[in-house]
């Protein structure tokens, strides 16, 4: 018989023997053959099985490895090991450690502190994300996995939620998931008005009533009691649903209120709107009692008042404590088709109508307008117009009520000021601001708040025709501009609008052809013209500037200088990186929005200006504006598309001619499409009108 082995099972599984280049592990019964068996399923095993030391009677024994698992077979008997066996070899043990290095990497970058971690047990952590609340919990739990492949986490904060897991190779995903709290079920007091010791009006409180213009008929059908309090009597609003008392509220003459506590919240006069379609809301219980005086008893009164200013958002039904009252009586209002809301005119009731109508829906609300009280006040609630202007005033409020305006939704009856004034005449550019040029008005007239898009091929003229046209609206209309032109270097730019502007060359150069240049004192002039006309928008580094940085400025600089015009000149001069998964067609639909609504917002007209793609066998004729590059929607979206042509064919005529080619005119009024022809003077930079050279479409 062999001898009993007397190695442990952890040295049995870490012995080193190569077999053949597999790893394998051998289970001998003496009456069978070997069972190969991997090592990780002994390690698995060993977490069920006990070994037996040897029987002390018998000495020689064998150790044998007996199962603890209720399977109800028997376990095997003594094992004999095989002298082929296959561990773990040191790489594999390398890899382990290598992965559970990069695993801890991980998890502190994500904040979580694993030093400590064991791997193949559980730790209670603090959560990085919500710091274990004010109580300092251990609430986040986490495991990492023997080998070091990988490691999960959860934390078990209800507000919190935060779990995730990781591998060393592979990448971290988190989640939230926070348990949505369970809705507590409060129990309310159950009260009647004999534990309260309610008591009918005494006269006095009658009077009260009646100097605001409330009848005794109607404090009777809506149960207002009293009550003695402190040696005071108070007056008691009685809260009923189906004429069963659920709560109190209590008014002392001088405006001082408190309520029945632990008591359901619910609107005073609940049962006067079931099943009506009709609702109206107020703000306090005798605004309600003045309801009913005009003749409308679809009323109700909130049982708060009104709070300070408007939430930044809505809480959730189980969070919205302070409107509890609408949830409770939500299956009233759904069945209603109209709201009208008639809190008070003061800034918390106008704060209340908009806390109910998120809350209700703003699509049913409609809100009231309170009339004049006097020649400087106006009526604060109900009750005021009841008192002051009598019951048909109130009645009349009611029936004039207005619908609750939505945000981004209008009625032509909104802009009838605006329309009204178009119509007359009083702006002064209802049918656009002359170009300067006869011919091109009969095309093209601008019009502010609109987008004109400049095309042309190269060195055709594109910004000095722009510039040109910015000094005749100058002249004409005094308009002011933002230019940001990347092409033109500032002192460059600036001697093209100076010559534009003073009709002189600015140096005694070669193109100036004996015409004598402007005077210091002219180019001083100018120089102040230059300053009070025009702002610049440009980088102060290398980068490039993006659509949103120069929209920002240019809305600086209309609010700031008055400018009404915007010159962008190039679009391949800014910054476009746009997200990976957009198309350069969506990328430029976006940013011609962007700049619509800018332009339309500030009443600024935009000019655009956009290269041509490269024209392939190119004739010499001028391009289209579908030939922009980047995308179509250059002519889809713009007001108006113009391209300016310059003629480089002497046959064809003068090559001082330049073509402005208006492609596309959206407002009638300003234009339509066509061509006009300019004369281009290189001493001054003007354009001059070429009267026998006009075509339109």
């Amino acid at each position: 018989m062999p001898k009993p082995l007397l190695r442990s099972l952890q040295t049995l599984l870490y012995s080193n023997v190569p077999m053949g280049g597999s790893k394998a592990l051998f289970l001998k019964h003496p009456s069978g053959p070997a069972i190969p068996i991997s090592p990780y399923r002994l390690l698995h095993l060993r977490t069920h099985t006990r070994i037996l030391s040897p029987n002390p009677r018998n000495p020689s024994s064998k150790f044998a490895l007996c199962s603890t698992k209720q399977s109800g077979s028997r376990s095997h008997g003594p094992i004999t090991p095989s002298r082929r066996v296959y561990t773990e070899t040191l790489k594999e043990k390398a890899g382990c450690e290598e992965q559970l290095v990069m695993l801890r990497r991980k998890l502190e970058d994500e904040g979580i502190p694993c030093s400590h971690c064991k791997p193949g047990q559980y730790s209670s952590l603090l959560c990085p994300k919500c710091k274990g609340g004010s109580s300092m919990e251990r609430s986040l739990s986490v495991y990492i996995r023997e080998d070091g492949g990988l490691a999960l986490w959860k934390c078990f904060r209800g507000k919190c939620g935060w779990k995730g897991h990781a591998e060393p190779y592979g990448d971290v995903t988190t989640q939230f998931i926070r348990e949505r709290p369970s809705l507590k079920v409060k129990e309310h007091r159950i009260i009647n008005e004999e534990d309260l010791e309610l008591e009918p009006l005494c006269k006095e409180l009658i009077a009260y009533f009646g100097e605001r213009m409330i009848s005794e008929e109607t404090l009777r059908r809506n149960a207002v009691m009293q009550r003695r309090c402190d040696n005071k009597i108070v007056i008691a609003f009685t809260y009923r649903r189906d004429g069963t008392l659920v709560s109190c509220k209590y008014r002392e003459v001088s405006k001082k209120f408190w309520q029945e506590r632990n008591t359901e919240k619910i609107f005073y006069g609940l049962d006067d709107i079931r099943r009506t379609s009709d609702i109206i809301i107020v703000e306090g219980e005798i605004d309600k009692l003045s309801m009913e005086e005009a003749g409308f008893r679809n009323c109700v009164s909130v049982p708060d008042g009104a709070p300070a200013r408007v939430a930044n958002k809505v809480p959730d039904e189980e969070e919205d404590t302070k409107f509890q009252y609408l949830w409770n009586c939500r299956q009233y209002l759904d069945m209603a088709s109209r709201i009208i809301l008639a809190t008070d005119a003061d800034p918390p009731g106008q704060a209340l109508a908009e806390e109910l109508a998120r809350r209700i829906g703003k699509e049913r609300c409609w809100r009231v307008q309170w009339p004049q009280k006097n020649s400087a006040e106006v009526c604060k609630d109900a009750n005021e117009v009841l008192m002051y202007l009598g019951p048909d005033a109130l009645r009349r409020v009611i029936e004039n009520a207005e619908l609750y305006p939505i945000r981004g939704l209008f009625t032509f009856s909104h802009f009838f000021p605006e329309i009204d004034a178009y119509y007359n005449g009083c702006y002064g550019y209802e049918q656009g601001i002359s170009s300067g040029w006869n011919n091109v008005d009969k095309l093209y007239k601008v019009v502010p708040g609109e987008l004109t898009v400049v095309t042309g091929v190269p060195n055709s003229g594109k910004s000095e025709w722009i510039d040109a046209l910015m000094c005749n609206i100058n002249r004409t209309v005094g308009w002011k501009f933002v230019l940001c032109s990347m092409e033109n270097k500032v002192k460059e730019h600036a001697r093209k609008l100076l010559e534009k502007h003073i009709r002189k060359p600015f140096f005694n150069a070669r193109y100036a052809d004996s015409v004598e240049r402007m005077s210091v004192e002219e180019f001083e002039q100018g120089k102040e013209w230059l300053n009070d006309t025009f702002h610049l928008i440009r980088c102060e580094d290398d980068c490039l500037p993006s659509v949103k940085w120069v929209l920002d400025l240019a809305k600086a600089a209309v609010r700031r200088y008055r400018v009404r015009g915007l010159v962008i000149d190039p679009y391949n001069e800014l910054d476009h990186q746009r997200p990976p998964n957009q198309t350069e067609t969506e990328y430029v639909s976006q940013i011609l929005t962007m700049i619509k609504r800018f332009a339309q917002h500030h009443g600024c007209h935009v000019w655009f200006v956009a290269h041509p793609k490269q024209l392939q066998n190119w004739g010499g004729t001028p391009p289209n504006m579908y030939d922009i590059s980047g995308s179509a929607h250059f002519i889809n979206k713009c007001d108006n598309g113009i391209v300016i042509h310059r003629n480089r064919d002497p046959k064809a005529g003068p090559l001082d001619t330049v073509q402005v080619c208006v492609r596309k005119v959206r407002n009638k009024v300003a234009g339509s499409i066509g061509d006009a022809f300019l004369a281009y003077n290189r001493v001054t930079g003007e354009y001059m009108e070429v009267e026998d050279h006009v075509s339109k479409k």
